[in-house]
């Protein structure tokens, strides 16, 4: 990328997740890397699962021990619900609990025009987006305690759709929904259900999936005239982790540039 994405956080820690532990689908790059560090900041122990680009996860995981944590990288594909059980296992076997699970990971491919989405990639965008959101959450799920918080990342693009998108958008307005059918679920057990939708935000998959034209001036269309970094993201996830949001559930905050969100 010519221009290295912003991961840092940028204050000091207060220990806000001390004694928590959090996993992180998609947490090697972009803003669940963001997310992993901000959390050890903040006295988290951090797993990351991500699909296959080890030496970022290697990284991520050197950021994380820098903010004098421990951390675990999970290797595999959240779209495999056999995958999701074991790495939640690993978790629990390296940590011992989970008290915090963001479900992150997500693939998206620009196509022109509808006809163009093939049904391979139709599959693999909700197979990764959707159902991997459901199978980490069934997996999870029976070793979250009261208290515990459960954090999707959705997309501005599924309040207002995007045409180059259309599969992806799909699969955002599915998590918008499974985040608000599944607080409901869960409330009175004392487990919390949010979700973040972030607008266009510098990623590494950003460069990866839009072409180039589309890539110049990316961002530059919201009211703050520029897109956000992931470590102006990462926050969101820290309040809905943390006690600060106790009496949030069922909501999806938006660090989208100043777009109008409703709905």
């Amino acid at each position: 990328m010519d221009r290295a994405p912003e991961h840092a956080p940028r204050y000091r820690g207060s220990g806000r997740l001390d004694g928590k532990v959090a996993l992180i689908t998609g947490g090697d790059s972009g803003i669940g890397r963001s997310t992993s560090i901000l959390f050890a900041r903040e006295g988290a122990k951090v797993a990351i699962v991500y699909k296959n680009e080890d030496r970022d996860a290697e990284e991520t995981v050197g950021m994380v021990e820098a903010e004098g944590s421990q951390a675990l990288a999970i290797r595999g594909d959240v779209g495999d619900k056999l995958f999701c059980r074991s790495a939640v296992r690993k978790v629990l076997d390296s940590f011992g609990q989970i008290d915090v699970l963001v479900t992150n990971a997500g693939e998206q491919h620009a196509q022109a025009s509808l006809e163009d989405i093939s049904e391979e990639q139709l599959r693999g965008t909700f197979q990764t987006n959707i159902f991997g959101y459901f199978f980490m959450a069934q997996a999870a799920l029976p070793h979250l305690k009261e208290g515990a918080t459960i954090i999707c990342t959705t997309s501005v693009t599924a309040y207002r759709g995007q045409d180059l998108l259309i599969d992806y958008s799909s699969t955002k307005g599915a998590i918008l929904a499974f985040v608000r059918a599944l607080a409901h679920k869960l409330a009175s057990r004392g487990i919390r259900v949010n979700g973040v939708a972030p607008g266009p935000i510098w990623t590494p998959l950003i460069p990866a999936s839009f072409p180039p034209d589309k890539i110049e001036g990316f961002g530059e269309d919201t009211p703050l005239g520029r897109p956000g970094q992931p470590n102006e993201v990462a926050p969101s996830f820290l309040f809905l982790a943390c006690e600060d949001s106790s009496y949030m559930t069922g909501q999806v905050l938006h660090p989208n540039g100043g777009e109008p969100i409703s709905g």
